[in-house]
């Protein structure tokens, strides 16, 4: 048998489009000889469609959908179509919808299968919408027969896992009747490592089964997720028969069960897979909610500079505007940087000096605030300024404002709700700052973009004389292995102690902890963020904003 995975990029809600390339690519598998082409798990509608999934006219265009495809390509064609697509459950199931494969053959709809486990943790919230299957069985074509799993039906290994969430195992369950081949449909979103870890489990899976597995992973971004693609297709030994790209769209082709292990894609290692995702996660935010332009407010720091180069990246230099906005507290270096960036960069460069009309409110705050001395609030004056600015240029020229904060800062709160905050997507708010100096390294790849200047020099946010991050924060180095521990692995003060390479004092571990606590009002009301850690701030990560906590 000739199998095709079609690592295709949907856009939910986009029946149209989805359509069109699932039909497209299953005509061009027709014409390669391939028996059966696979396409990743809700391909028809894209994952995660949520609450969309509540709507009777979504659902019955899905239906639709299936209708068409089938009509237009498997009634003419004798290839088997394999594609992610909701369907009804049953009706004692208590829900509307099950999560499925499903496979079109003869014009028709000529098979059915659906999830069995349905995740509930970090992003995902499956069992709010799915019925889960009940039983599966095998799909036979041309002498195989074919296990059809759909992504976590695939990650209950119990040799792999040390620990199971889920009390049976569907590939266990369908290689008892008598399997041939395996067959994963996935929609399984990037974080660093996820894709040599996802391999070694479809590995150890193929191994332990004695069967070749195929797994076509969803490409692009989703809102705040990112799906990397990396189809590939192992052997019964668990080695590399065919791979498809990262972050791309890509068809392979394997002929089985005659195919021989080949050369493993190596991936990209991880910074550069990081820049990669950022990239695609930004160009599919930006152009599926419609839009082509894009504006960064440039502040000469390394943070906006690196917006600025992903932005360039994902949309080209024509449609991004960078925007200088200094304040009397601005170094001139920093605004040469920012304008050599730019230069370097090929985008549009507009400087808007706030000097002025910082000390307009200043003036006209004075009669209720009097003599009372500077603070925060003056500083956090200047940021509200650029990001309204940020905001009259986004509603005028029709460019989503990106911003600019990193995880370190959206983590202990040192940003500015309403300022440096405000925009449509947070393009590196999963990104700590020692690896944005690494991603910016990586930018400089080819040749100098971002200044030197800008690499070396401390950072700071230049909102008062003389400032430094560090005045409010331990150095980067320090600070962001505290905050992976907590953030990510919700590691309490004293175990970060215990496991930390550097010496640590309890009391600013504690002090950086409770600098967390008390911004968490702040990360519910920021754009969304791109996720490429095991952990991000978003939906993955659910805390009230109302609490007291200990720490």
């Amino acid at each position: 048998m000739k199998l095709a995975l079609a690592q295709i990029n949907p856009t939910i809600g986009d029946f149209l489009g989805n359509v069109r390339k699932i039909a497209e690519l299953s005509l061009v598998s027709d014409r390669q000889g391939a028996d059966m082409v696979v396409f990743p798990e809700m391909a028809v509608c894209g994952y995660p469609p949520a609450d969309l999934l509540e709507k009777t006219s979504f659902l019955a265009r899905a239906e639709e959908a299936l209708a068409e495809i089938a009509v237009a390509v498997t009634a003419q064609h004798p290839i088997a179509i394999v594609c992610g697509c909701p369907t009804p459950a049953p009706a004692n199931s208590g829900k509307r919808v099950m999560n499925s494969a499903v496979v079109l053959r003869d014009g028709r709809v000529e098979f059915v299968q659906s999830k069995m486990l349905l995740p509930y943790y970090d992003v995902f919230d499956e069992q709010r919408y799915f019925a889960p299957a009940p039983s599966q069985v095998l799909y036979e074509l041309d002498g195989e027969r074919i296990a059809i799993t759909i992504c976590e039906d695939a990650w209950n290994d119990k040799n792999f896992w040390p620990q199971r969430l889920y009390p049976v195992d569907p590939v266990e369950n369908l290689m008892h009747q008598g399997a041939t081949l395996i067959v994963n449909l996935s929609a399984s979103p990037y974080y660093r490592d996820k894709r040599a870890m996802r391999r070694a489990m479809l590995a150890a899976i193929a191994r332990r089964h004695h069967v070749p597995v195929a797994m076509v992973n969803q490409v692009g971004g989703n809102d705040s997720l990112i799906f990397d693609g990396s189809s590939l297709v192992l052997d019964a030994e668990g080695r590399s028969i065919a791979q498809a790209g990262s972050f791309q769209e890509d068809l392979i082709f394997v002929d089985l069960p005659s195919a021989s292990a080949g050369a493993c894609r190596p991936d990209e290692e991880e910074d550069v897979a990081v820049f990669e995702g950022l990239v695609l996660g930004t160009r599919d935010y930006v152009r599926k909610c419609g839009f082509s332009k894009a504006i960064v407010g440039l502040s000469g720091g390394i943070d906006s500079a690196l917006v600025a180069v992903i932005a360039t990246e994902a949309l080209g230099a024509e449609n991004v505007l960078g925007v200088g906005m200094p304040s009397e507290y601005s170094s001139p270096g920093s605004i040469e940087d920012a304008r050599q960036l730019a230069r370097n960069l090929g985008i549009q460069w507009e400087l808007i000096p706030i000097r002025d009309i910082f000390q307009d409110h200043l003036r006209a705050l004075r009669p209720i605030l009097k003599d009372r001395p500077a603070d925060i609030t003056e500083e956090n004056l200047q940021s509200r300024i650029r990001g309204t600015l940020l905001m009259a240029l986004s509603n005028k020229l029709g460019a989503l404002v990106l911003t600019t904060g990193n995880k370190s800062e959206m983590s202990t709160g040192y940003c500015t709700l309403y300022g440096d905050m405000v925009g449509a997507l947070a393009v590196i708010g999963d990104v700590y700052k020692t690896c944005v100096y690494r991603l910016a390294q990586y930018a400089n790849r080819g040749r100098e973009i971002i200044p030197e200047s800008t690499l070396t020099k401390p950072p700071s946010a230049e909102l008062r004389p003389g400032q430094q991050d560090t005045d409010s924060l331990p150095p980067y180095d320090v600070l962001d292995p505290i905050l992976e521990a907590y953030v990510e692995r919700y590691e309490t003060a004293e175990e970060i102690v215990q496991s930390s390479i550097l010496p640590l004092d309890i009391a600013l571990v504690r002090n950086i902890l409770r600098m967390v606590e008390r911004s968490e009002y702040k990360r519910q009301q920021a754009a969304p963020i791109l996720k490429v850690t095991q952990k991000s701030f978003g939906v993955g990560r659910r805390f009230p904003i109302a609490v007291k906590v200990q720490v």
